[in-house]
């Protein structure tokens, strides 16, 4: 199944080559996906690396890192209207205040990742103090 899968994934890497080659700007893009490749490598893993070593030692670390992942998802996911809002003639293409809903979203995140872990925290003193008392 492996093999299979491995092999599927290389076809459509080289279809989707061949689509790239056959544009103009296939030089954008080839451009683009080198950038894309040092930003990775050089910015966004070791960033990702040394936030996983910094809570490494929390209590919630798994909560911790949901929370930054779905912040980090939501993030790129909106990075593309947020670094490049283009003035359109259309007023309905993009009508939306996005850095405010971006915040909004991260904000929300962060609050839930609270309300779990404090609900979590509770839980594990009730929990606590009913094991001491049947003791």
């Amino acid at each position: 199944m492996r093999t299979v899968v491995g092999a599927a994934g290389l076809a459509l890497m080289a279809f989707g080559a061949l689509m790239v080659w056959d544009q103009t700007t296939h030089w954008d893009v080839l451009i683009w996906l080198a950038g894309a490749v040092v930003l990775h490598d050089g910015v966004i893993a070791p960033l990702v690396l040394g936030v996983g070593f910094l809570v490494g030692g929390l209590k919630y670390r798994g909560l911790v890192r949901g929370a930054l992942l779905a912040a980090g998802c939501l993030t790129l996911v909106a990075l593309p209207v947020l670094l490049r809002p283009l003035p359109t003639a259309n007023s309905s293409v993009l009508p939306l205040d996005y850095v405010r809903g971006l915040l909004i979203s991260l904000a929300a995140v962060a609050v839930l990742a609270v309300l779990l872990g404090a609900g979590r925290w509770a839980w594990g003193r009730v929990g606590g103090a009913d094991d001491q008392e049947s003791r």
